[in-house]
């Protein structure tokens, strides 16, 4: 078969039954992604004869003799398409993994189709970016400016690898094929809970390409935790590589390498396997019930009660709730849900492995090398100096990342075969195994007086850890963060994380906030209903303010500075938001409107030790290198550091060069979550970027006889007084004395800030079909000083649209047997273009007195107030009060004219 891909032609013969997108990645078009294999997602996009399809599930047979281009073939970095510099100067994405696939479609648009996008994106989804900046890219609207030298700071500088990403050329982690590769697939158990009896590998040996079956008898019998902490002792050790228990349905059984995906996929198929069932419990009430299955055993030492399958108890109270209900005028009780939710970030989990001169290489999709080495380390016996993980560019996290799940399978077939490893998640996988955000079921009660003042507040918190403890206790204990947004004299927070025979939760943006968030901003919307008061005068009436005691359930001393009374400037911003467009018409007759709000706080890096160092060194070639371990994945962490350094360097985000996330190359980083990419790592290159500037001027103070104070940065060159002394002449200078002009620097997550937002919405509701529109949205942050305008925008439009498909669309669903009945795209629904409103941002002015020049990181909490605002705007248009998510139509329906649920009630 002939083939013609981007001008060049190919004459080969694609394998029976082949997709063109492998097929095309073959060829080395690795700008051709696989978000679903499905066509679902739209990232595998390319033109066949000019019009656009989704290539994996185009046969590759029917490009033969046909014209096929993909991203690579549109455009290059200097020679870019129309569609591909607007994607850069919008700029149109966040990780940039949906962003080929959108380019092919997009760049095919008529003017009819760009006026009904809604429509004509259809097809291709992006979880970063909420779409807004996806449309202006379309539609030609330029955000990216320009910055003068030492004035990066405060200007919507473009990324780094813009042209790379709009053009494909940007690796992600599978974006490479190396000689010798072999692939490993994993059989998934298909109980909830078993004891394997055995294994039998004889057929799946059998299979032509096979090289190994791996089961736990072939495996280092080591404990460990998936979760990433710099601190493990937070997490259990309560896993294994591979296992004889299972414990969900999913679990990895057994591994099998081949010399291609099909044969490894059949050699799973082939191996056999018997089991024990053993009774399961999926409900975490019921596993704390007597009697209810044991999953880990009272052997286990991480388990605090395994006989009740309780991990982690958390008990704390100030003050005395039941003196608190007493004095009360109005007494507040509801029950609130939260179901899982996934990530769904775009790029599936994926390594590489492989050694070179006796050293094992880890090329992953992870949000923290530094600590998914020190795992590898622990697994395997090996030498630091052994070991080298790093990352490319990473396609989306979202805390999915935040875990060791499949480096530990591709390291363990490298050290034992010498040959490099691939071992890629199908979406499917991602469903079924990796983790989802914790089900948590909390109870609120909430006391007040008549004139709002809040006695007495109390949460009962059961969360759902699934069948392994993967961060587990620190989500449990991330959850009070709900609880002291709120003054009062009176608080008791009660939590339980508990194992169930269903697949291990992790972290998600919001990190153990978002549950909680919904759970209390709901219970304050119905209390200020009981009260007859505006539940924004509710909040402003009871929120914390700077010098109050914030972390109520914590005993002994905090690390949390809070100084800067955001919150309050937040929720008036909303309240003048929503007052503006008060007037905004149903989309038709018959609608019901209403309005709703909800608040949140988030510390600015978690409470587990946070650690980054950063090196920065001014080369001969007049750039400055700096190296960072914190990886690049959407959150726009890469954009900022550079514009740090060229702000306190004096000089331009064009004179930086960016060295990250590779263990050989950068010194340790905690890893990038919890808004510590900027907050921690951000510092880290601040006072390497500061030591290399003072080494600079001293040198040349001396080289001039200057007074220091008489010498500036001043872009590639360094002002002594009058004379301006070129930054050559000061390197080769410096270079004959044995001089180099270099540093590195720490930073700790220690001690903390406090950043806070507000979101509001108002809808309409259809009382026949349940069908919510977002009439306005809007939300007020506290991002302190701005380091970039349209990064800070696009997180927090991100985040809003993630925080909507959490409260409308999105539910894992587990059957009675315990698997996830909808592993796709196409049913588990995360938000399409035409699901998403354009969400005002508004930005408080505010400095903080610890981030990186005064600025915080908002990406994570953003999220948070968002399923509450919706669920009290629900109520506000209906009169139907729901405490379970996700508000799908069909349970808005039979909800609607249903008052049982209310429990509110006055004393008399």
């Amino acid at each position: 078969m002939t083939y013609l891909v981007n001008g060049r032609r190919f004459d080969d013969e694609p394998d029976p039954g082949q997709c063109l997108r492998t097929f095309l990645r073959a060829l080395g078009h690795h700008g051709v992604k696989k978000g679903c294999d499905a066509g679902d997602c739209g990232a595998c996009t390319v033109w066949l004869d000019g019009s656009p399809v989704h290539s994996c599930i185009t046969p590759a047979f029917r490009a033969d003799g046909h014209e096929v281009t993909t991203i690579e073939g549109l455009g290059s970095p200097g020679n870019l398409h129309p569609v591909q510099r607007q994607f850069r100067d919008a700029p149109g994405f966040q990780c940039g993994f949906c962003t080929a696939g959108m380019i092919m479609t997009s760049a095919t648009f008529t003017e009819a189709q760009k006026a009904d996008l809604p429509r004509a994106l259809k097809g291709n989804l992006c979880r970063c970016t909420g779409y807004r900046a996806i449309e202006d890219a379309v539609k030609g609207v330029a955000g990216v400016a320009r910055a003068a030298p030492g004035k990066a700071v405060g200007t919507s500088v473009g990324a780094p690898a813009a042209e790379d990403v709009v053009t494909g050329r940007a690796e992600f982690t599978m974006d490479t094929q190396l000689d010798g590769m072999l692939h490993l697939k994993v059989l998934h158990s298909p109980h909830a809970h078993a004891r394997i009896v055995s294994i039998d590998k004889s057929a799946a040996l059998a299979v032509p390409g096979v090289r190994r079956v791996y089961t736990w008898e072939d495996v280092p019998r080591r404990r460990f935790t998936t979760a990433i902490h710099t601190d493990h002792l937070v997490d259990p050790d309560d896993t294994y590589l591979l296992d004889h228990t299972v414990r969900f349905v999913g679990q990895r059984v057994v591994a099998v390498l081949a010399d291609s995906v099909g044969a490894a996929e059949e050699g799973c198929r082939q191996v056999a396997v018997e089991y024990e069932v053993l009774p399961a419990v999926f409900d975490p009430e019921e596993a704390m019930a007597e009697g209810a299955p044991q999953l880990h055993g009272a052997v286990d030492p991480f388990v605090l009660d395994p006989v009740h399958n309780i991990l982690v108890e958390i008990h704390s109270q100030i003050g005395d709730v039941d003196a608190g209900f007493a004095e009360a005028d109005v007494i507040h009780e509801g029950t609130y849900f939260s179901p899982r939710v996934q990530h769904a970030h775009l790029e599936t989990h994926g390594s590489i492995a492989w050694m070179d001169n006796g050293r094992l290489n880890v090329r992953t999709s992870s949000q923290s090398p530094s600590i998914a080495k020190v795992k590898l380390a622990h697994l395997f016996a090996l030498r630091p100096d052994r070991l080298r993980v790093f990352c490319q560019r990473v396609g989306g996290g979202f805390g999915g990342k935040q875990e060791v799940i499949s480096e530990d399978l591709a390291a363990l077939a490298a050290l034992d075969t010498g040959r490099p490893v691939s071992f890629e998640y199908t979406r499917e996988e991602e469903f079924t195994t990796a983790s989802p955000r914790h089900p948590m079921t909390l109870t609120v009660k909430l006391g007040a007086k008549t004139d709002g003042t809040l006695t007495a507040l109390q949460v009962r918190n059961v969360s759902n850890t699934g069948a392994y403890g993967n961060h587990a206790g620190e989500t449990l204990y991330a959850g009070g963060a709900a609880v002291m947004i709120y003054r009062c004299p009176h608080k008791k927070y009660d939590a339980f994380s508990v194992y169930t025979n269903t697949v291990p939760s992790g972290a998600l943006r919001g990190y153990g906030m978002t549950q909680p968030a919904f759970a209390v901003e709901s219970a304050m919307d119905e209390l200020a209903r009981a009260l007859h008061m505006d539940p924004l005068d509710l909040r402003r009436r009871n929120i914390v303010r700077p010098g109050e005691p914030l972390l109520a359930m914590q005993e002994g001393p905090d690390d949390v500075v809070f100084t800067e009374d955001g919150l309050a400037k937040c929720i008036d911003l909303v309240d003048e938001a929503l007052a503006r467009t008060a007037e905004e018409p149903p989309p038709g007759p018959g609608w019901l409107v209403g309005a709703g709000v909800a608040s949140s706080l988030h510390e600015t890096a978690p409470p587990t030790e946070h650690l980054s160092e950063a090196w920065v060194t001014l080369g001969d070639d007049l750039v400055y290198e700096v190296a960072v371990g914190t990886v690049e994945f959407g959150e726009g962490t890469s954009t900022a550091h550079v514009q740090i350094a060229a702000q306190q360097l004096g000089t331009t985000p064009s004179r930086i060069r960016l060295v990250q996330s590779d263990t050989d190359r950068t010194g340790f980083d905690t890893g990038a979550f919890a808004s510590a990419g900027l907050f921690v790592a951000g510092n880290a290159v601040l006072r390497a970027a500061d030591a290399v500037r003072d080494r600079i001027l001293e040198f040349a103070a001396a080289y001039t006889g200057e007074h220091l104070v008489m010498c500036s940065m001043d872009d590639e060159s360094v002002r002594c007084g009058d004379r301006r002394v070129p930054l050559a002449e000061l390197v080769a200078a410096a270079r004959a004395r044995g001089i180099r002009f270099t540093a590195a620097r720490k930073a700790h997550g220690s001690p903390r800030s406090v950043t806070s937002n507000t979101q509001g919405f108002r809808i309409a509701v259809h009382p026949v079909t349940g069908e919510i529109r977002i009439l306005h949205s809007v939300q007020a942050t506290d991002a302190a000083v701005i380091i970039n305008p349209a990064q800070v925008r696009g997180q927090v439009e991100g985040g809003v649209a993630q925080g909507i498909g959490f409260a409308l669309t999105e539910n894992h669903h587990v059957d009675a047997d315990g698997a996830m009945a909808n592993p796709n795209f196409r049913n588990y629904r995360i938000p399409a273009y035409a699901d998403i409103p354009r969400t005002e941002v508004l930005l408080v002015d505010s400095a903080d007195s610890l981030g990186p020049l005064r600025s915080k990181g908002i990406a994570e909490c953003c999220i948070n107030p968002v399923a509450p605002a919706l669920a009290n705007a629900l109520h506000d248009a209906t009169g139907v009060r729901h405490r379970a998510l996700p508000l799908t139509p069909e349970r808005i329906y039979r909800r609607l004219g249903d008052s049982a649920s209310m429990t509110t009630r006055r004393r008399t």
